[in-house]
C-alpha cells in the first residue's frame, strides 16, 4: 500500500491552475456572448450552439489525454495543454470570420481535456498516494469557486476591454500562471502506479473490480451512470431560470437559480468532513438521485418557493458531488494502474451527452410543455442512480464467484 500523502502545496498549486482553466476556458464564455453574437452578426443561439459543437468535439480527447497522462505523467500533459491552452485563446481572440472563430473555440475544448478535472484527477493519484481520495475532494471544493470568480472578473474586465482583448489577457493568463505550476508538478517524483488497488465488498474479502467479465460490466455501468447523470443535469442547468420562470416563480426564480452554485460547494465541504467512510459507489447513487428528488419537490409543489429552494440546494449537492465521484469512482472500482484512460472515458462520455441535452431539452419543452419535459429528465436521472446501485450487485457476485474458486500457483483462476 502506498502510504505517500500529497503535499498540501500540490493541492493548492492545482487548485489555482483549475480555477483559471475552468474560468477562461468555460464560464467567461457567456459573459462575452452578446457581443461575439454582435461582431459577427449571429444570434446569441448560434454563438452557444458553437460552444456545444465545440464541448462535443473536446469529449472525443478525453481519453487520448486519459492515455497520455498515464504514459507521460499528468504534469506534463498539463504543462502542455496550458501553453495549448493560451495558444487557443489567442487564436480565438484574433479570428477574423466565424469559421475561424469556431476552430479556435474547439481547439479550446480539446486541450481543456489537458488540464481540467480529469487529467488534474490524474496528477494527484500519480503523486498521492494513499492520499489521493482526499486530496480529489480537496480540489474540487477550491476550483468550486471557479466560476464565483470569473463571472464577476469577467464582467467587470468587459466593462472597459472587448471580448478580444479579455480573450487575449486570459492566454497570458494561463502562460504566466498555470504552465510554470504544471512544470513543477511535473518534475515531482511519481508513485507506483502499476498496481491495483483493491475493492472490498462488505463482508467479504478484497477483489479486484477490473477483474475479468465482471470489470467489464462494472466498467459499462459506471460509463452509463456518468453519462445518464450529465445528461440530466445539463439538460436542467443550461435552462435553470426559463424553467423557474415558466413555472411560474416570477423573479424568484433568479434567487432560486443563484442557490446552486454555494449548494455545489457546500456539498463537497460535508463530504470533506464528514464522508470518509462512504464507499464512493454508493456516493454516486446519493449524487445521481438528488437532481430527481430536487424535481419531485419542485414539479408538485411549484410555484412554492420553499419547494423551488429545496430543488436549489438538491440539484446543487447533487452535481457537487458528482465532480468529486467522477475522480474517486474509477479510483475506488480499478485502482491506480491505467487510471488516466478510464477516467478519460468517464469524462467523454458525460460531457459527449452533457453537450447534446440542452438542444434535446430545448426541443422537448417546444413539443411537450416545462412539466413533461421535467418529468422525463428525472426518470431518464433514476436511470443513472439504476446504473451505480447495480456496480455492488456486479461486485457481490464477483465475490461469490472468487470464493468459489482457487488460484494456482502462477495467479492463473481454475475451477
Amino acid at each position: 500500500m502506498d502510504d505517500r500523502k500529497i503535499p498540501v502545496s500540490v493541492t493548492w498549486g492545482l487548485g489555482l491552475t483549475q480555477i483559471i482553466g475552468y474560468g477562461t476556458l468555460y464560464y467567461a464564455f457567456s459573459i462575452l456572448v452578446p457581443d461575439i453574437a454582435s461582431e459577427f452578426g449571429w444570434t446569441e443561439q448560434w454563438v452557444f450552439g458553437a460552444f456545444s459543437a465545440s464541448l462535443l468535439t473536446g469529449s472525443l480527447a478525453a481519453p487520448t489525454a486519459g492515455r497520455l497522462a498515464d504514459l507521460l505523467g499528468a504534469g506534463r500533459i498539463m504543462a502542455a495543454g496550458s501553453a495549448a491552452a493560451a495558444i487557443a485563446l489567442l487564436l480565438t481572440a484574433v479570428a477574423p470570420g466565424p469559421i475561424t472563430f469556431f476552430l479556435g473555440l474547439a481547439l479550446m475544448q480539446v486541450v481543456s481535456a489537458t488540464v481540467l478535472y480529469s487529467t488534474a484527477f490524474v496528477a494527484i493519484v500519480q503523486l498521492g498516494g494513499g492520499s489521493a481520495q482526499k486530496s480529489i475532494v480537496h480540489l474540487t471544493l477550491i476550483a468550486g469557486f471557479a466560476s464565483t470568480l470569473f463571472w464577476p472578473l469577467t464582467s467587470w474586465l468587459h466593462e472597459w476591454m472587448t471580448w478580444r482583448q479579455v480573450f487575449l489577457l486570459y492566454g497570458l493568463l494561463n502562460v504566466s500562471v498555470c504552465v510554470p505550476i504544471h512544470l513543477w508538478l511535473a518534475r515531482l517524483p511519481r508513485g507506483n502506479t502499476a498496481v491495483d488497488v483493491a475493492v472490498t465488498v462488505a463482508g467479504s474479502e478484497p477483489i479486484s473490480a477490473a477483474r475479468g467479465r465482471a470489470g467489464q460490466l462494472v466498467f459499462a455501468l459506471m460509463l452509463i451512470g456518468f453519462a445518464v447523470e450529465g445528461c440530466a443535469l445539463s439538460a436542467v442547468l443550461v435552462h435553470m431560470v426559463p424553467l423557474t420562470l415558466a413555472l411560474g416563480l416570477g423573479g424568484f426564480g433568479i434567487y432560486v437559480a443563484a442557490l446552486f452554485g454555494p449548494a455545489q460547494v457546500a456539498s463537497r465541504f460535508i463530504n470533506l468532513l464528514f464522508g470518509g467512510g462512504l464507499s464512493q459507489t454508493w456516493l454516486a447513487v446519493i449524487a445521481a438521485l438528488a437532481l430527481p428528488a430536487g424535481l419531485m419537490v419542485l414539479l408538485p409543489t411549484s410555484p412554492w418557493m420553499v419547494g423551488a429552494v429545496l430543488f436549489a440546494l438538491l440539484t446543487g449537492l447533487g452535481s457537487g458531488l458528482t465532480s468529486i465521484v467522477a475522480g474517486t469512482l474509477p479510483l475506488e472500482l480499478f485502482g491506480k494502474a491505467g487510471y488516466g484512460r478510464r477516467l478519460g472515458w468517464c469524462t467523454s462520455a458525460k460531457q459527449f451527452t452533457s453537450a447534446t441535452a440542452p438542444f434535446a431539452m430545448s426541443a422537448s419543452m417546444a413539443e411537450m410543455g416545462v412539466v413533461p419535459s421535467l418529468w422525463v429528465v428525472a426518470c431518464i436521472a433514476l436511470i443513472g442512480a439504476a446504473a451505480f446501485l447495480a456496480i455492488p450487485l456486479v461486485l457481490r457476485r464477483g465475490v461469490r464467484l472468487e470464493l468459489g474458486s482457487r488460484y494456482s500457483g502462477d495467479g492463473i483462476v481454475t475451477r
